[in-house]
């Protein structure tokens, strides 16, 4: 064993292997055992161990399964929190054998995953790699965030403001004028779109616009409990999904049947998801995207234009669309229909099953506007799950290609035209990982200090293959995607989730960061386009700036959202510190990240005493986290701190955090 473990470099005085043996933690409550299982690979890498298909499982994880089925010899195994690593282990996507590690850790175990209902996505794979029974929990209660701070003082002059209007000229006028004064000091004005150029009515308009914008964000109050109704109370089907919840585990532990439900988002309308506790199921592929999906998808690719026209006063040629799976099977393929809209085309559906038959592409003057040259970067588990999408979006793509238009009307086949292709030559528009590997490529890096360039490369590097053809197969294709990065316009990364935003989760910086690096390694300055669709009818394209300061403002700072973390002790730490350990991923990576953010964070997290003393107590390691991730953007210039005792603030935290 230890040469086995010298070999795959663990370290020697690792905790988890002492005397000859492997451990764990754990502790037996009569017939329930709680354990925390080993790491997947290295600690020090867990987050790109998390999703790698090559490396195989460390030695102590395989130990901890083996002695779950042969020495404690447990019935069944509940997986609690999505997601887990041993759906993500290496081995064949669907029908696994002996030989697939998924199977050689949990054998013909019994696995009960409580799983969000809003991630129909990951709930497939756990159902396709480790037989799990899905049960569906409700995502954390939402609140309406409101203002607090900076923001919240601004308001309150803007509500003056209005009461003057129309009674006391004089007064209207120096209310205006501090308005703005405000604005600009506090660094607001940027994040409003108040330049200085801008008349004082319309800095008015914007900045009255921006602050409604900021106070319409729901943010989760708290987190939910696994079979307990929100304290807050409200809609009956959530007490009912709570008392569903309890009663799934149980039927499951015991043998019997538990009812299927749907899968998707109650906070954006999906009410058929409630109540929760059934097991879970996703939409039939065959169909997507759907009719109503393509109608949002149309309305959200008109605003992404709609904004690139506003800012840069052209219509974007060439834009790059993320594509994820579990966003796919919440939204009905909104995400698809965004591409095929802006390419100017629309499947058919068959009337009777309401499945996808084929492509129809539309003339320009039906469209209203040019075609825009899509290229989709898909996720792992699109890939995964989606060959027949991939092989519609293709089919739409080379049908666009093959059109004799003029290059102003459809540069996707003025593109085809420039390299000397003819009209049945393919061209590639949809690009992912290889085969069995998930991710940006660029999950090791993040957090250590690489260089943009570092992280630009890798990224490309990992968008290794095209996908099209009649399969949705793939095939190497060297450079390509990096030829698409450098002509590109934005890239459009869609949030679909009210419970979900950019700071939560490695993926989004990952993805968005990925290709901001690898844009600029290339020398582009590419727009980075959120698009907004938690609102499906409302959709909204913001900056990538933008974006993250609204959601520091609205929702991380705020004394709501703080309040209802601190009530989930050492939990509700770890989500303070992973909002500043995003935070400062984006930063290292993007031009994104207004110094003042950090200010924010720093004052809601490590001055305010109160926080400060809740991390000590209950999360030392995420205040270490907090601190050492602070002191990162702090040493590499991303911030300027506009308080003089921050460096002895942060020492002091560190050393009280390790003490």
């Amino acid at each position: 064993i230890s040469r086995l473990r010298e070999a795959w470099g663990e370290p020697a005085d690792d905790p988890e292997f002492r005397d000859g043996v492997f451990r764990f933690r754990a502790k037996q409550y009569g017939k329930l055992l709680v354990a925390l299982p080993p790491d997947r690979g290295c600690s020090s890498q867990r987050r790109a161990d998390y999703h790698d298909a090559v490396l195989p499982p460390r030695h102590a994880l395989v130990a901890f399964g083996l002695w779950l089925q042969h020495v404690a010899s447990v019935d069944a195994l509940v997986h609690m929190g999505a997601h887990g690593t041993l759906e993500w282990l290496p081995g064949k996507a669907v029908a696994l054998t002996a030989e697939c590690f998924p199977e050689i850790v949990t054998g013909a175990l019994p696995v009960i995953y409580p799983f969000i209902v809003n991630n129909p996505g990951e709930a497939a794979q756990a159902k396709r790699r480790i037989a799990a029974l899905t049960i569906g929990h409700l995502p954390p209660p939402m609140v309406t965030g409101g203002l607090s701070g900076e923001a919240r003082e601004l308001e309150r002059l803007v509500d003056e403001y209005a009461q003057a209007d129309g009674l006391d000229r004089r007064r209207r006028e120096r209310l205006a004028k501090l308005i703005v004064e405000t604005a600009q000091r506090s660094g607001l004005a940027r994040e409003a779109g108040v330049g200085t150029a801008v008349g004082a009515d319309q800095a008015l308009r914007r900045i009255d616009a921006w602050l409604c914008d900021l106070k319409d964000l729901a943010i989760k109050d708290g987190l939910h409990i696994y079979g307990r109704a929100p304290s807050s109370g409200g809609d009956p089907q959530w007490r009912a999904s709570a008392e569903a919840e309890r009663a799934a585990l149980i039927d499951a532990l015991d043998g019997r049947r538990v009812k299927p439900g749907p899968a998707g988002s109650p906070t954006r309308g999906r009410r058929d998801v409630l109540p929760t506790g059934r097991n879970l199921f996703t939409a039939d592929p065959r169909a997507l995207p759907t009719p109503i999906a393509m109608d949002l998808g149309r309305l959200a690719a008109n605003e992404v234009l709609r904004a690139h026209m506003q800012t840069h006063g052209e219509m974007a040629r060439s834009v790059i669309i993320d594509l994820w799976g579990s966003a796919t099977l919440r939204t009905g393929g909104e995400e698809i229909a965004q591409g095929l809209s802006l390419l100017g085309c629309r499947p058919i559906w068959d009337s009777a099953s309401g499945r996808i038959t084929g492509i129809e592409v539309l003339p320009t003057a039906a469209i209203g506007r040019p075609r825009v040259d899509v290229t989709w970067r898909i996720s792992g588990l699109f890939r995964d799950l989606f060959p027949l999408q991939i092989a519609l979006i293709d089919a739409a793509v080379q049908a666009i290609a093959a059109r004799d238009e003029d290059d102003d009307e459809n540069p996707l086949a003025a593109a085809r035209r420039a390299a000397g292709a003819s009209s049945a030559t393919r061209i590639d528009r949809i690009f992912g990982t290889a085969p069995g590997a998930y991710g940006a490529g660029i999950e090791a890096l993040l957090g250590s200090d690489a260089d943009t360039d570092s992280i630009g490369a890798a990224y490309l590097a990992a968008t290794s293959h095209a996908y099209g053809g009649a399969d949705g197969e793939s095939g190497e294709a060297g450079g390509a995607f990096a030829q698409r990065v450098a002509v590109a316009d934005l890239l459009v990364h869609p949030s679909d989730d009210p419970s979900r935003d950019l700071l939560e989760g490695a993926e989004d910086a990952a993805f968005v960061g990925g290709f901001a690096a690898a844009a600029k390694m290339l020398g582009r300055a590419v727009d980075l386009v959120m698009l907004d669709v938690t609102e499906p009818n409302r959709p909204r394209a913001r900056a990538l700036s933008a974006a993250l300061a609204r959601i520091v403002r609205a929702r991380a700072v705020n004394p709501k959202f703080i309040a209802g973390q601190m009530r989930h002790g050492p939990r509700g730490a770890a989500e303070f510190a992973e909002t500043v350990d995003r935070l400062v991923a984006f930063a290292e990576m993007t031009d994104a990240v207004a110094g003042e953010l950090f200010d924010l964070l720093y004052d809601a997290y490590v001055a305010d005493a109160e926080v400060r003393d809740f991390l000590l107590c209950e999360n030392p390691q995420a205040a270490a986290a907090i601190a050492q991730r602070l002191d990162a953007a702090r040493r590499r210039g991303f911030w300027h701190p506009r308080r003089n005792d921050v460096d002895a603030g942060l020492v002091a935290l560190r050393a009280e955090a390790a003490a």
